[in-house]
């Protein structure tokens, strides 16, 4: 249950970085939603980083977990995972105005607490 828990919740980080990427940048661009401007090119710029930012760790992880498990179920790697998730949280409140990807993110923080929980059960 713990190795489904761990692909799952780093699974769906990346989805969701995908998805992030897709939905507030590729859509927008094709439909020109957005004249070009400074302001534009932040958005994307921004939105672009949280989402690759979301995908790389969430693939990074799954590499991990392929090839080195119990990586994942040491502290250091729980913490460096809990404090990514405040950063794109924090990354999130302040600069991206709709509910969605904080949304998302809060599946995951239930996903990666789930996995947490049941990292302490499998080692005992």
């Amino acid at each position: 249950m713990h190795k489904i828990l761990i692909y799952a919740t780093y699974g769906w980080l990346t989805f969701i970085g995908v998805m992030h990427i897709l939905v507030d940048v590729v859509s927008q661009y094709l439909r020109k939603t957005r004249l070009p401007s400074a302001e534009t090119t932040l958005y994307w710029g921004l939105n672009i980083s949280y989402g690759l930012g979301q995908i790389i760790f969430g693939l990074l992880a799954l590499l991990v977990a392929r090839h080195a498990f119990e990586v994942l179920e040491q502290w250091p790697a729980i913490i460096l995972s809990f404090l990514a998730t405040v950063a794109w949280l924090a990354f999130g409140f302040f600069f991206i105005e709709y509910r969605e990807p904080k949304l998302m993110l809060l599946v995951f923080i239930i996903l990666l607490i789930a996995a947490t929980i049941s990292a302490n059960f499998a080692s005992k």
